[in-house]
């Protein structure tokens, strides 16, 4: 039996949470599960392995508007998904800025959250 350890919380998205690459403006996926440090990526466009990505998605908060994260990402893994033309891609936060940090720490401990 393996027994996986992460040290941050990773809160499934149960909706559809659209990640743009900030540099071409181009939706590149969208999140299978998301903690302060990382995510998993549901990709539908071709990332390249070890690369850097500046990436934006927004999340939905209290606010009548859901809140814009930005972060940067390091590309750790990916894997053909069973759906032609997707991937999963597992990214390492590498740059957050202080108020996308506080975002992203509400919408994972928010109430009514699957955690993986």
């Amino acid at each position: 039996m393996i027994n996986e350890f992460r040290r941050a919380r990773r809160r499934k998205a149960a909706d559809t949470i659209l990640v743009t690459d900030a540099m071409t403006e181009r939706v590149v996926g969208r999140i299978g599960n998301l903690s302060e440090s990382g995510m998993l990526l549901i990709a539908n466009e071709t990332l390249v392995d070890d690369a850097l990505y500046q990436l934006q998605f927004a999340l939905p908060g209290d606010k009548a508007q859901p809140e814009t994260v930005e972060v940067g990402a390091h590309l750790l893994w990916m894997d053909r998904a069973s759906a032609p033309g997707q991937a999963w891609i597992g990214l390492r936060f590498i740059a957050v800025a202080p108020e996308c940090l506080v975002n992203l720490q509400k919408w994972i401990e928010a109430p009514g959250g699957h955690y993986e």
